[in-house]
């Protein structure tokens, strides 16, 4: 069963973020996941609420948790980490 990962993210440094999405891209596809959604244009409709929306889809919530915790990511996160900000949730799909 698939796996959606939503982030919000706040970004500080673009040049810096651009350095950690180099990384981020290959590693998503070696993962099996794709790009849903990348901060594209979005309207609120309620509360006053300034997202960066990004939605991942991976095949499985194993695949998505042994991506997020595995020396790949995990040190593409530490530039992520210095650049930015961000929440994110991952849910799973309907059967």
């Amino acid at each position: 069963m698939s796996a959606y990962v939503i982030f919000d993210v706040e970004i500080r440094d673009m040049t810096r973020y651009q350095e950690f999405m180099k990384g981020v891209k290959p590693a998503l596809d070696a993962a099996g996941a794709r790009y849903l959604v990348r901060g594209g244009a979005h309207k609120v409709y309620e509360g006053d609420w300034e997202p960066r929306i990004v939605i991942l889809e991976f095949p499985s919530v194993a695949t998505w948790e042994a991506f997020y915790n595995g020396p790949t990511y995990q040190g593409l996160k530490a530039i992520r980490d210095q650049c930015s900000s961000a929440r994110l949730v991952s849910v799973e799909g309907l059967e």
